[in-house]
């Protein structure tokens, strides 16, 4: 499978290092820390390549999906973070640099290493953080899935960022997070070569699936997302980018 097109046999597997022992004693405390809810983990499979695509509404969004997802996910995360002491850990933590502003072939062979090795990819599809509402969609996710044949699990956080709040902001203690998985969408494996019409297709296609599963999520946790950046965030400019990309 790492034969195929595109090749990811001579691609290392992003390993997790110094998180298996870690993760349930930091899942303890976020739930002690932010009251963490999960709901539908049942949706999630627990074997065989899975694409995690989640929605962005705050910091938070990224450690909580790694400590709360039902398994082990390598997540795609900015390539920013990976300095000093913090790039370590995620490095150490198997999570996968991706540049934002560009394609990435590196994070998208990586991440295919992962799923042809039958592994757990996180997924933020709108690309920055924001109001979470799914309205700004990047292609990765579909992309995975189509090259793949992977599910398309959703996964939709409330309570990540208060309303107002920066981007790099925190929910205060004991502030409720909840965490709602839902029902995988699924698409056959493409061969190569993939069209851009067809990933624009199935990009489309697992959004409204999304937007859906957003739906529902509100009704089954009662809660609403926080609303836009404030005017002047850095993520707010970062979204603008990758618009115009």
């Amino acid at each position: 499978m790492n034969d195929d097109l595109p090749r990811t046999a001579h691609l290392r597997h992003p390993r997790r290092l110094i998180i298996r022992g870690l993760r349930p004693i930091l899942g303890v405390y976020s739930r002690q820390r932010y009251g963490v809810t999960v709901h539908g983990a049942e949706h999630v499979p627990l074997d065989g390549p899975l694409i995690l695509a989640a929605n962005h509404p705050g910091w938070l969004d990224g450690p909580l999906l790694g400590l709360h997802s039902p398994r082990p996910v390598h997540t795609l995360t900015k390539a920013e973070m990976f300095v000093g002491g913090m790039g370590r850990f995620l490095h150490g933590t198997g999570q996968i640099p991706l540049d934002r502003f560009a394609p990435d072939p590196t994070a998208m062979k990586t991440s295919l290493r992962v799923l042809r090795d039958g592994g757990a990819i996180g997924i933020f599809p709108e690309g920055a953080r924001g109001p979470g509402e799914l309205e700004v969609f990047q292609r990765g996710a579909a992309y995975l899935a189509l090259t793949t044949g992977a599910p398309v699990a959703t996964a939709i956080f409330f309570g990540t960022r208060e309303p107002g709040a920066d981007s790099h902001s925190r929910p205060s203690r004991q502030s409720p997070v909840d965490i709602v998985f839902g029902q995988p969408w699924h698409r056959p494996a493409t061969a190569w070569p993939r069209r851009k019409a067809a990933v624009a297709e199935a990009t489309e296609s697992l959004r409204v699936h999304m937007l859906g599963a957003l739906d529902e999520a509100k009704v089954i946790t009662g809660r609403t997302l926080p609303g836009p950046l404030p005017v002047g965030d850095s993520e707010r400019a970062v979204a603008a980018r990758q618009a115009a990309i």
